[in-house]
């Protein structure tokens, strides 16, 4: 993969020159793994508007650096910002270096502006994250698999669920399932909310038991090399209600509407639309709380965010959610959710488990 990184750096360099920017400092760690590769809890990236770079972290990830990108020059410090601001003052020249502001605190800052006269600092206006919106085919292939992982647990586990097990136990399986096909872990701790606890979007999996007449929904994913796949889905046990058929038929078909609505240059806020109208013309508007989907890739939730108050376009290859979503309190709840891939010519689904409502 270290073409693959050498190409993100050679972006982000061309995007430091269109800003008149002379280097960047990444602190952010996941936007230091985009563009290295490294995994750490402690590392900062150094990139200038030529395109080359430097990279800093502790001893305990020297040998997994120079596995990871052997040809990245890496100093092992472990004031990794600290050290690589220093080298880019080093010089006589003054440096206008670029920080994330949405990252930094008010002491790293502090310290940053006191390393030398010769570097004056401006913010990055999240050029990284920007890039990150638009996925690489490496990328939509560790997606691709940790979505396919995701519908395999779901196909195994449907099976077990019967009355009688709990929210937990339910969320166990799944989770251990994901594992044992393959995932590094769970993208994210698992929601069951069965029953009444179905309108609560985000239920903690506890100790209820589920019933006889439950809507159970199933909000997991897996996580491969770092990509996270998002999928709910919602089931019926036993016998399904008149109301509840209802309310997963409208919660379908603007699941459906949203992810008609994922193309290339749409605004994020009319995919949001697409699903919101159709549930508050169903007279369910104040039962739907949070926005139709987000971003997901190297962070479960990333840029960029589908909500009536968002702005934005969509752009080909970027991966996002669709999940709209009922609540009704005491009732229960239905939502259905995709990770899918914007594409020039229509959205690939990357979840691929039926989105009919299944009766166990």
């Amino acid at each position: 993969m270290g073409d693959v990184h050498i190409v993100r750096r050679r972006a982000l360099a061309a995007a430091l020159q269109e800003s008149g920017i002379d280097a960047a400092l990444i602190t952010r760690l996941v936007n230091v793994r985009y563009l290295t590769g490294l995994a750490s809890s402690n590392a900062a990236l150094l990139v200038w508007a030529d395109g080359s770079a430097t990279l800093s972290t502790d001893g305990r990830y020297a040998g997994t650096a120079a596995a990871v990108c052997p040809d990245l020059e890496t100093v092992i410090d472990r004031r990794t910002a600290l050290v690589l601001a220093e080298r880019a003052a080093a010089g006589p020249a003054q440096v206008l270096l670029g920080f994330e502001d949405h990252h930094v605190t008010v002491r790293q800052h502090k310290d940053l502006a006191a390393v030398g006269d010769t570097l004056t600092l401006t913010s990055l206006d999240q050029a990284v994250e920007r890039l990150r919106t638009v996925k690489d085919e490496t990328e939509l292939d560790l997606l691709r698999r940790a979505c396919a992982i995701t519908d395999a647990a779901f196909e195994a586990v449907l099976p077990r669920i019967r009355p009688g097990m709990t929210e937990r136990e339910l969320a166990v399986a799944l989770e251990r399932q994901m594992v044992d096909l393959g995932a590094e872990a769970p993208a994210f701790d698992s929601i069951v909310a069965a029953g009444p606890n179905g309108a609560v979007p985000h239920h903690r999996p506890g100790d209820r038991p589920i019933a006889e007449g439950d809507l159970v929904t199933m909000d997991f994913g897996a996580r491969c090399d770092g990509y996270h796949a998002d999928m709910t889905r919602t089931i019926a046990v036993g016998r399904v209600a008149d109301w509840q058929r209802e309310t997963y038929e409208l919660v379908a078909a603007a699941q459906r509407a949203a992810v008609q609505a994922a193309v290339d240059g749409a605004e994020t806020r009319a995919v949001d639309a697409a699903a919101r109208d159709l549930i508050r013309e169903a007279g369910h508007g104040d039962h739907f709380p949070h926005g139709v989907g987000h971003g997901v890739g190297l962070e479960i939730h990333e840029a960029p965010l589908m909500g009536y108050d968002k702005t934005g376009r969509l752009s080909d290859r970027a991966t996002i959610t669709a999940e709209p979503g009922v609540y009704l309190a005491e009732r229960g709840g239905v939502r259905i959710e995709d990770t899918l891939a914007v594409r020039a010519d229509g959205p690939e689904i990357l979840t691929k488990t039926t989105k009919d409502l299944l009766v166990v």
